[in-house]
């Protein structure tokens, strides 16, 4: 799987590990599966992309995991304002 191999790949996957820890006693059950579902959507679709058939389905879905990029960062500065995690 030449996907395990990108590091793009690998740290998204640190990333959606962080999430995962940083919300796992969060009790805004809403707000937890949300940023958790992106966070895990980005190495998720990078993956997917690399498992088709074509180049044009690949960057498809690395643009699919580009768009969760960004929901992921508004949900962090978003979970920051409400005081959910810390400024570091």
């Amino acid at each position: 799987m030449n996907y395990e191999k990108l590091e793009v790949w690998r740290k998204s996957m640190s990333v959606a590990l962080l999430i995962h820890t940083s919300f796992k006693y969060c009790k805004d059950y809403g707000f937890k599966d949300q940023i958790t579902r992106s966070a895990v959507s980005i190495p998720s679709n990078i993956a997917e992309g690399e498992e088709r058939e074509t180049v044009k389905e690949s960057v498809r879905f690395l643009y699919i995991a580009k768009g969760s990029t960004g929901e992921l960062y508004t949900q962090i500065l978003l979970a920051k304002e409400f005081g959910y995690l810390e400024e570091k």
